[in-house]
């Protein structure tokens, strides 16, 4: 999806600085990690068009092995790290997860487990639960099978979450559900409590789309109207009343296109979130590595090396590289600025103000965007997981044309 005109590619304007023109001296001190996202594997059995997961997989690395797994988490742990969230594509692919979370909790980390539920067995919950796994979150794209599985591009699957979901409560874990909320599901938003409250769900994000990876690509298909949204939270708010505390806790977290003021991302660039892509590549945000910038990776460097020295780790710390009206601005140890890769993929400059932010010369963009989203131009786009674009690229290196018949 173009914001501008077909012809225009905004990240083909680049504005950027080489990381090394960065003295040594302007690192500096800074807490450790407290929360650690490792994603286990891009591989993934779900199609969904809003994944945020790099829609350029077949540049992604050898996935770790178990043991370079194991030492990244006693590396964070180390520095102070608390809590660890296994993620993917669907990490379930993995088959020493449960090596994984038993050396995590022998680590002493809180550790969760983010998955769409596919290839979830009961005796897996129950090996999962022996390794010291504390809680499962289980993803849902609708109310129903139909739309369910519309959404998630697989049969089926609407039928083995529910069936997981119980499992997983019935094994005493929290029973935390995430519903992911665009414009193809929000008219479902009040099935969807409903359906969380017959699952006994403690927790339930109804989390609308973050426009990163694939969900950007497929934008105009997902953002839903301000109308839309106004609707729901309505139905959100009327739901919380009629419960009257009881129930499941919701969450509903809503786009910043409708914003003034854009979100604190990831609280502040390098100074809480540390992501560990399958290859091994540290990033302080899921999708940091669309940015001009050179990221480490953990089998050249070690956690405590990225974190406190790594360049790019240090490239947005601070306020030293925001531009104006940022760095005057009363608010910029609130927001920080904004998204660093939501300025980029607008913008093609990693530097300017978040366009979310009506101070940015640069907001209209986001008004042209919900202005596409009434009616999209351009065929939604599926996401394909990682050993199919491997395919594909060698493939079209070797001249093969695949059919499917």
């Amino acid at each position: 999806m173009n914001n501008q005109s077909a012809s225009h590619d905004p990240l083909s304007e680049v504005t950027t600085e080489s990381p090394s023109e960065i003295s040594a001296e302007s690192v500096t001190a800074v807490g450790p990690p407290l929360w650690l996202l490792a994603e286990l594997t891009y591989d993934c059995p779900l199609h969904c068009p809003y994944c945020s997961n790099p829609t350029q997989l077949t540049e992604t690395k050898d996935e770790l092995s178990t043991e370079q797994w194991c030492q990244v988490f006693t590396e964070a742990r180390d520095m102070g790290a608390v809590q660890l969230g296994f993620s993917g594509g669907e990490p379930l692919l993995r088959k020493d997860l449960e090596v994984l979370v038993k050396h995590s909790r022998d680590l002493g980390f809180y550790t969760n487990l983010i998955t769409s539920g596919i290839g979830l067995t009961e005796k897996r919950i129950a090996k999962l639960k022996v390794a010291g796994l504390d809680h499962i979150q289980i993803s849902f794209q609708g109310a129903d099978p139909e739309v369910n599985d519309a959404i998630a591009g697989k049969g089926n699957a609407y039928k083995q979450k529910f069936k997981m979901a119980k499992s997983v409560k019935a094994q005493g874990y929290p029973m935390v559900l995430n519903f992911v909320i665009s414009k193809q599901n929000i008219n479902q938003i009040a099935e969807v409590m409903r359906l969380s409250c017959e699952l006994e769900a403690d927790y339930v994000e109804l989390a609308t789309a973050q426009y990163y990876g694939w969900a950007y690509q497929n934008r105009d298909h997902l953002l839903p109207t301000q109308a839309e949204l106004v609707e729901a939270e309505r139905i959100v708010n009327e739901f919380r009343e009629q419960q009257q505390g009881k129930g499941p806790h919701f969450i509903f977290v809503t786009p910043d296109y409708y914003e003034t003021r854009p979100k604190a991302c990831m609280n502040g660039w390098g100074t809480t979130f540390l992501t560990v892509t399958p290859d091994g590549s540290a990033l302080p945000c899921h999708s940091a590595k669309m940015l001009p910038l050179t990221f480490p990776n953990v089998k050249d460097k070690s956690i405590a090396d990225i974190w406190q020295q790594d360049f790019s780790f240090e490239y947005f710390r601070g306020d030293d590289w925001m531009p104006q009206p940022c760095k005057g601005c009363d608010e910029k140890e609130k927001d920080f600025g904004g998204c660093r890769c939501q300025a980029f993929m607008l913008t093609g400059d990693m530097h300017k103000t978040d366009p979310v932010c009506s101070k940015s010369e640069d907001h209209h963009l986001i008004q042209k965007a919900i202005e596409n989203a009434v009616k999209p131009s351009k065929a939604i786009v599926d996401r394909i997981n990682q050993s199919t674009a491997m395919k594909h690229a060698k493939n079209a290196e070797l001249n093969i044309v695949t059919v499917k018949v």
